[in-house]
């Protein structure tokens, strides 16, 4: 993986998006919940076991400027039509993304 998030980087991962259904996280966007902080328990494991790779696509992630990451959310939904993405693409939703990303880079 470069230093830069690419679509292809994402779809590896597309998976994961079906697992919140598209009417919670937009709700949860708009409210702009804190999921890290809900779901710190399973996070923080999870970071601790992390290998060199997804340790390098994590700090990609949290240098990255919400905007790219839209970006490429965008792309993402383009491609596989998934709501998750249109929501994580959407420009309202920049605060939600970087209130989030924030609380990642507290339990870093």
């Amino acid at each position: 993986m470069s230093d830069k998030l690419t679509c292809d980087d994402v779809m590896r991962y597309e998976h994961l998006a079906s697992k919140v259904p598209a009417f919670l996280l937009g709700r949860m966007a708009k409210r702009n919940s804190n999921l890290v902080g809900k779901f710190e328990s399973q996070i923080k494991p999870r970071l601790a076991n992390m290998n060199d790779h997804h340790r390098h696509t994590l700090d990609v992630i949290l240098n990255s400027d919400v905007s790219e990451l839209q970006s490429v959310m965008g792309e993402v939904f383009e491609k596989t039509d998934k709501k998750q993405f249109k929501i994580l693409a959407d420009p309202k939703n920049a605060e939600f993304i970087e209130s989030n990303l924030d609380e990642i880079r507290k339990l870093l």
